[in-house]
């Protein structure tokens, strides 16, 4: 990714923050991410780290329309993901969508309450609706909106090492090109 794409995204992000009036940190822990396939306008995304402890972590993110967040799972992490403004379209499966029958039917917690869900078929939440994601189960997410500010509350953040693709060429953290001056370090940049 180039520094440049990632000034703009941070640029774009902090916008829609402060249109919906979501006060950040005053020294925000920034993530930007293409998953190294350097196509961010169709993969990736904006993230903020609120909190993160040794027990739990919180995020807020920014997507813009039908970026994706691609198929993934934790081993680990038990996590809460939140539409916070727009329209979130989430894909669940229950184990890995390669080995699992595409409507083979799973619960998850749908604000609060079990629901029952179909493997590979999307679900769209609307602002405040959250689902929860066991561990284990792949998921992939992607505004249905214009842009959408994205929650998750979770146990213990490890993206390092509980971060697992469906597709082997995706990477967590992108290689930058340093075009530009970087207007804010990625939390993961020494």
């Amino acid at each position: 990714m180039k520094r440049s794409e990632i000034n703009q995204a941070l640029k774009v992000a902090q916008r829609c923050f402060q249109e919906a009036r979501w006060a950040l940190p005053p020294k925000p822990r920034w993530d930007v991410t293409d998953c190294g396939l350097g196509r961010f306008d169709q993969v990736g995304l904006v993230l903020v780290n609120l909190a993160e402890q040794p027990e739990y972590c919180e995020k807020l993110m920014y997507s813009k329309n039908h970026q994706v967040t691609p198929m993934h799972t934790h081993r680990k992490k038990k996590e809460d993901i939140i539409c916070r403004s727009g329209q979130l379209a989430i894909e669940l499966w229950k184990g890995h969508p390669e080995q699992t029958r595409k409507g083979e039917r799973f619960s998850i917690l749908r604000n609060g309450e079990k629901t029952e869900v179909l493997s590979g078929e999307p679900m769209v939440l609307q602002p405040g609706e959250r689902v929860t994601i066991q561990p284990g189960v792949y998921h992939a997410f992607w505004p249905e909106s214009q842009e959408a500010i994205i929650g998750e509350v979770s146990t213990a953040n490890d993206d390092a090492n509980d971060n697992f693709f469906v597709d082997p060429d995706i990477g967590r953290f992108p290689e930058i090109d340093e075009d530009e001056p970087p207007v804010a370090r990625l939390l993961w940049e020494k």
